[in-house]
């Protein structure tokens, strides 16, 4: 989801408590925080060969401290965050959104976002984890470690696929 697209969906809830649903079915406990919405810049080659550049929106959230109300942030007040970070910082309105957590339990992730919904009297954010894709075999069905299985096909390392 683009960070306008998610946007544009919380906008209509202002006064309703924002929740944040991972896994099978876990929640963001009560009293959680956003820490930072920040701009990713991702360089990288992929197996093909091919250079590849994109940018990402993300949000990190942490869990309630000790001293935390166990209530739920509103929408007014996860939007009144955001907009006071992009008041300050360029954060690019097309660009893929996506929210950072972690605990004790669970070593940060940045999920994305998998559908957002009314459920009860809370807005729910459904994140779901990244995965792992291959750019090259997306880019053509026998595209992937091309150009490094033309390197070496002796030098096993070289292989990705």
């Amino acid at each position: 989801m683009k960070t306008q697209e998610l946007l544009e969906a919380l906008a209509p809830h202002q006064n309703k408590p924002l929740v944040f649903k991972y896994g099978q079915d876990q929640q963001i406990a009560p009293g959680y925080h956003v820490t930072e919405v920040m701009n990713v810049t991702y360089e990288s080659m992929d197996c093909g060969g091919q250079a590849n550049f994109w940018r990402e929106t993300v949000v990190q959230l942490m869990g309630p401290g000790p001293d935390d109300k166990p209530e739920f942030m509103t929408v007014q007040k996860f939007l009144s965050i955001y907009n006071r970070v992009a008041a300050s910082v360029s954060v690019r309105a097309d660009t893929e959104v996506r929210f950072e957590y972690g605990n004790t339990d669970l070593p940060a992730i940045h999920y994305h976002v998998g559908s957002i919904a009314l459920e009860g009297d809370h807005l729910v954010v459904h994140l779901m984890p990244p995965g792992v894709t291959c750019k090259a075999r997306e880019r053509a069905s026998n595209a992937c470690c091309g150009a490094l299985l033309e390197l070496d096909m002796a030098t096993p390392s070289a292989r990705c696929c």
